[in-house]
């Protein structure tokens, strides 16, 4: 379980309550939500600290519910984020094919709330990084990786890469849907790849979004827009890799025609003001959430498929959830790691993730099947919830987590 040298392997090991791989944006909050706890956190990051400190642009915007700008607040992150970079979002129209139907979910008129924000993501990453600055009790190994982890009975132990050994009593591993630690562990996943790949463009539009978000489900492509400030939204689509690829080699010109086609130039015509990025599109469920003295977080513990884009909110949770029932042990003076608790994240982790996580997947299914009974289906699915306004409202209420 570890490609240290022997003679690496009998250096001294280093005592910390909780090890958490991975600096995103998941175990960067878990580190922050444990900084009045009184534990020891040390983080193990692949990147270098310049990278962490000012991630680069990667196109995707995180669409944030209430429930996770609360977290944010309560942690301090959110206050650090540009407002000017917080887009609001006050609608939201599902369409199907050319159908000049839409499901429409709309901000409360009578409260004037906001359906969600968007934020973009590496901006949500570097104000997670800002927070854990001087944080007490806290340390970053950046520029390593773990080569392996064995559980005991006490504590577990993580060799890194270097050689260097740390006895956790607590493994929290954030590294990502394809969690290479998750394996040292020895907890598998479900893995199912949509045989597709997502694309993520920032682009200048002529006609005015009012700040309402597009989800648009064509015949032999997925489409979504998500209204940014001023006159720029982030397009979204989705498609077959080889057409991914074939979109990503067009100039600059070219691209902007190929995506206001796509969007029959409802918005005019629409020109990129970043470069394009492409992310393919796998959806992971880990079988367990927690094991002897470790558990799951974020991505590692759940991929969703970006059609309801509750991915980043469902990983905040998670963090926010383990951090509780840990803070509350060690209050106590109780053992952070023992069964009882790790398996109240587990139980509440599951129930919150899993009809999220199969609904998602069986509405990625359905709306991507182009034959004539799956199109009659879909349709009819979407008139079915806007006919039903409580329906439609419980929907909303899910989405946004008000």
């Amino acid at each position: 379980m570890s490609d240290a040298s022997p003679q690496q392997q009998r250096m001294p090991e280093q005592s910390v309550d909780v090890v958490v791989v991975g600096a995103g944006p998941a175990g960067l909050c878990f580190a922050r939500s444990l900084a009045d706890s009184g534990l020891s956190v040390t983080l193990v990051e692949q990147q270098p600290r310049a990278a962490l400190a000012q991630p680069a642009f990667d196109g995707r915007e995180i669409a944030l519910t209430h429930a996770s700008r609360q977290i944010l607040e309560t942690l301090g992150i959110w206050a650090r984020l540009d407002p000017a970079e917080i887009s609001p979002l006050r609608d939201a129209n599902v369409m199907d094919g050319g159908s000049p139907f839409a499901l429409t979910f709309a901000a409360t008129q009578r409260d004037g709330v906001d359906l969600g924000w968007l934020v973009p993501n590496h901006l949500i990453r570097r104000a997670a990084w800002d927070s854990v600055q001087g944080q007490r009790g806290l340390q970053v190994l950046d520029e390593t990786r773990v080569a392996g982890v064995v559980a005991g009975p006490r504590h577990s132990v993580v060799t890194l890469a270097d050689g260097r050994r740390l006895a956790a009593r607590l493994v929290v591993a954030a590294d990502s849907r394809f969690s290479s630690t998750r394996r040292m562990l020895g907890i598998g996943a479900r893995m199912r790849d949509f045989g597709r790949s997502m694309l993520v463009c920032r682009m200048q539009i002529e006609v005015p979004h009012q700040h309402t978000a597009w989800e648009w489900f064509g015949y032999g492509r997925t489409m979504a827009l998500l209204p940014l400030n001023g006159d720029q939204a982030s397009a979204v689509i989705t498609l077959p890799p080889r057409q991914i690829e074939a979109l990503l080699a067009q100039d600059e010109d070219g691209f902007g025609r190929s995506i206001s086609t796509f969007f029959e130039h409802r918005l005019g015509a629409m020109r990129p003001t970043a470069r394009p990025q492409a992310y393919p599109l796998v959806g992971v469920y880990a079988n367990a959430f927690v094991g002897d003295r470790c558990a799951l977080i974020g991505d590692a513990a759940v991929g969703m498929h970006p059609v309801t884009a509750h991915g980043f909110n469902l990983g905040l949770l998670s963090q926010h959830r383990l951090a509780t029932i840990l803070t509350r042990a060690a209050a106590r003076g109780s053992d952070i790691a023992a069964p009882r608790g790790l398996a109240a994240y587990e139980r509440g982790h599951r129930l919150a993730s899993r009809p999220l996580y199969e609904a998602t997947n069986a509405i990625a299914a359905l709306y991507t099947d182009d034959r004539l009974p799956a199109r009659v289906l879909r349709r009819a699915g979407l008139r079915l919830a806007h006919g039903v306004a409580p329906f439609r409202q419980l929907i909303a209420a899910h989405l946004t987590q008000r």
